[in-house]
């Protein structure tokens, strides 16, 4: 799980609060530095797209769930999945965002589970645009510097 830019940020302020006591010894205070610079680099990476890749993801997990909802078999899933999808982003404040993103998520893993049981057409090629999804999503959060 990526921790939130909020709870990174939270982190350091901790680190540097205990590393201004007098009585850290030279190393670990170098050391604890140099990890909060990397740490405040990455967040400052991650803090500046955050709501693009929410709001893009968002709406895109709003089609997946769209298209779920036409080949779910159990009217009350299907009824959850429209309900999902035809909803929006009320709210630009990442909090609100990544609560919409947490909830459709959980949504996608449903729909994904029920698709992986069907094996009709329509659901192997739903289930391979989840795929596509999926993979699209972990690319967006690749960080510069990642080796991967």
């Amino acid at each position: 799980m990526t921790p939130a830019v909020s709870q990174v940020l939270a982190d350091l302020a901790g680190r540097v609060a205990r590393n201004a006591a007098p009585n850290i010894p030279v190393a670990e205070r170098a050391g604890e530095l140099g990890l909060s610079a990397l740490l405040l680099a990455l967040a400052a990476e991650m803090w500046d797209g955050a709501a693009e890749i929410l709001v893009l993801e968002n709406a895109e997990l709003r089609v997946l769930l769209a298209k779920g909802a036409a080949v779910w078999r159990d009217d009350s899933r299907r009824r959850w999945l429209e309900a999902l999808a035809g909803g929006r982003d009320e709210s630009l404040r990442l909090s609100a965002l990544q609560g919409a993103n947490n909830e459709l998520k959980v949504a996608l893993i449903a729909l994904h589970a029920q698709l992986e049981g069907q094996d009709d057409p329509e659901s192997r090629r739903l289930e391979s645009e989840v795929w596509r999804a999926l993979a699209a999503a972990s690319a967006r959060r690749r960080l510069s510097g990642s080796p991967v």
